[in-house]
């Protein structure tokens, strides 16, 4: 069977040619094949994501043409999970989501556009999201560029998605520079509790009252790994991502009764990309490191775009106040 850009890692490094070629390429970076452990998994054309923009769509285009004598072959079929839309699921509805405009977000406004829903796709980067919508033409997308860690931004929001709003997915966030508590910066520490915990409360502040108006409604919070541990992140990152898990329960138990389900989903390593910020904690890096490592594999934006909305959609009728580790069993290590 050919090597593609659509075979994994994993079918890579085990074939004679594929491997020689791959280690070869990790060799030039000052890496080793270990370094992809978690990651075996995935297509090799995800390691153009991965890379954040180190390794150029042309790398992987010349591994291919590198295996397969020159030629790119024509029989490129995705290996592994494969997506599996559910026409109509999200028919009739009106759904937010946040950080729509790359990575988790986007693919779960997709997935929603995709399966009927009227999507209020909301991000702080407005060519990103003109460039999504554009992506899915025959799909009913509402865009809103702000910033929500500003109220204004806010409004807007609820004002796009009008008097109904059927469900909320709470998906942006930033990472914070991985520092202990010691030494978390006041900039950083604020940023991170602004976007990562403070907005979506706003949100579901300002959903809720149309929710419960309604009869009923979804939130989806998207917490992390870090939510459930504290060696996955720093110290703002994880307070933020437990913070949401507060928030979820909360809201879960005081609104359960008038038909509004609040859940969330807890990634674990996610290959989407998402930049670091700059000056990373070295001693909160070197604790890490070791922990980070035994990380058992990374998903795609795809593969929690799935778990997201099953959790938003009405398949999960009976589930509410749920922290799901969408992890591949990293929590259970």
């Amino acid at each position: 069977m050919a090597l593609t850009a659509h075979s994994t890692i994993g079918e890579w490094l085990n074939d004679p040619i594929g491997g020689e070629l791959v280690r070869g390429m990790l060799a030039q970076a000052g890496a080793d094949a270990d370094s992809l452990t978690p990651v075996l998994g995935l297509p090799l054309q995800q390691m153009v994501v991965l890379s954040q923009g180190a390794m150029a769509q042309s790398v992987v285009d010349d591994l291919v043409r590198a295996a397969n004598n020159g030629e790119i072959p024509t029989d490129d079929a995705p290996a592994g999970w494969v997506e599996k839309t559910t026409s109509g699921r999200f028919a009739g509805k009106t759904i937010i989501v946040t950080g729509a405009a790359s990575g988790i977000g986007k693919a779960t406004a997709s997935r929603i556009a995709r399966e009927g829903g009227r999507v209020v796709a909301v991000d702080i980067a407005a060519d990103k999201l003109d460039a999504f919508k554009a992506e899915i033409t025959d799909a009913d997308i509402v865009t809103v560029a702000g910033d929500l860690t500003k109220q204004e931004s806010i409004d807007a929001v609820v004002a796009a998605a009008g008097d109904r709003i059927d469900g909320l997915a709470n998906v942006a966030g930033i990472n914070d520079d991985f520092s202990p508590a010691g030494e978390t910066p006041d900039a950083v520490w604020d940023r991170v509790i602004a976007i990562n915990l403070t907005a979506p409360f706003k949100l579901m502040r300002a959903v809720l009252p149309l929710m419960e108006a309604a009869g009923g409604g979804a939130i989806l919070n998207v917490s992390s790994e870090a939510g459930l541990r504290g060696n996955a992140s720093g110290n703002a990152y994880t307070a933020s991502k437990h913070g949401i898990i507060g928030v979820t329960k909360s809201a879960a138990f005081m609104y359960g009764p008038k038909g509004i389900r609040v859940n969330s989903v807890a990634p674990g390593g996610v290959a989407t990309g998402i930049p670091m910020p700059p000056n990373m904690s070295e001693a909160g890096s070197a604790r890490l490191a070791p922990f980070q490592q035994a990380i058992p594999t990374v998903a795609t934006a795809e593969q929690l775009a799935a778990s997201i909305t099953f959790l938003l959609s009405d398949d999960a009728v009976n589930i509410n106040g749920a922290i799901v580790a969408s992890d591949g069993g990293w929590s259970v290590q």
